[in-house]
């Protein structure tokens, strides 16, 4: 009993190291900035610093709520935040199912690979791709598009209503393939005798994915989406601040 024990203690001490490095990584950057958040309730001065700087309750948030800005400010974060939850979703199901449909491994690799890539890319990369696509002189869908099917350029970066749609777009492009490699492991984990028991009844393939796979994937886009909608209010600085500028100037949308 003793010798189970002392086995039990051992691998769990490895089970511990192996997680220390993302413990130590997620109690410095997610547990020990909270410290500073009584800064909201001061009146911060450069010149006395954080601590000597005055005490001012809730002041700041007074100064906030009574502007339209904060009203505005909600209702985007709100709004922003369902788009990419509901499309979001729906995409990365969507392509779970045809990458998980692709049946031979090498190609489903290249394919998973391909669409994890975005994730991984900073948004200051990312902002420079969108340049490349939207700048107006040199941009992609200006001189090649918009030119081939005789229209004139557009100066994407001086017009609101555009950004949107273009944000949404963006945030898909990266996000969804990330996501899609989840919801294709919850495909994975599904009971492949469901399917063929289903195939010997003559259930075609979009039956089977009706059926079948929609169903039995619902307890994971459940938590995902309840992991999303918990950080519904986590704005993502990278996205709506590098994403609309030019590179090395600021946009006329924040001017």
């Amino acid at each position: 009993m003793k010798t189970k024990k002392k086995g039990y203690r051992k691998g769990t001490f490895s089970l511990f190291l192996i997680a220390l490095p993302g413990i130590l990584y997620l109690f410095i950057n997610n547990y020990v900035p909270i410290m500073g958040i009584f800064i909201a309730f001061k009146r911060f001065s450069y010149a006395k610093g954080i601590w000597d700087s005055p005490w001012c309750g809730f002041d700041n948030f007074k100064f906030l709520f009574i502007t339209d800005d904060a009203w505005v400010i909600t209702r985007n974060t709100l709004l922003y935040n369902l788009a990419f939850i509901i499309i979001g979703t729906i995409i990365s199901v969507f392509m779970a199912i045809l990458l998980n449909e692709l049946g031979e491994k090498l190609r489903g690799k290249f394919f998973q690979s391909t669409l994890l890539f975005p994730h991984l890319l900073s948004w200051v990369v990312t902002s420079y791709l969108v340049y490349a696509l939207l700048g107006a002189t040199n941009g992609f869908v200006n001189n090649t598009i918009l030119a081939g099917m005789g229209k004139e350029g557009i100066d994407w970066y001086s017009v609101k209503m555009y950004w949107p749609l273009i944000l949404i777009i963006v945030y898909i492009w990266k996000n969804a393939g990330y996501t899609a490699i989840v919801y294709m492991a919850g495909i994975a984990g599904i009971d492949k005798e469901i399917f063929e028991a289903a195939r010997i009844d003559g259930a075609s393939k979009v039956k089977q994915i009706i059926s079948i796979t929609l169903p039995m994937l619902r307890p994971t886009v459940i938590i995902m989406t309840l992991m999303s909608i918990g950080r519904i209010f986590y704005s993502d600085f990278g996205l709506f601040y590098q994403v609309p500028i030019f590179p090395c100037s600021i946009s006329p949308l924040y001017t």
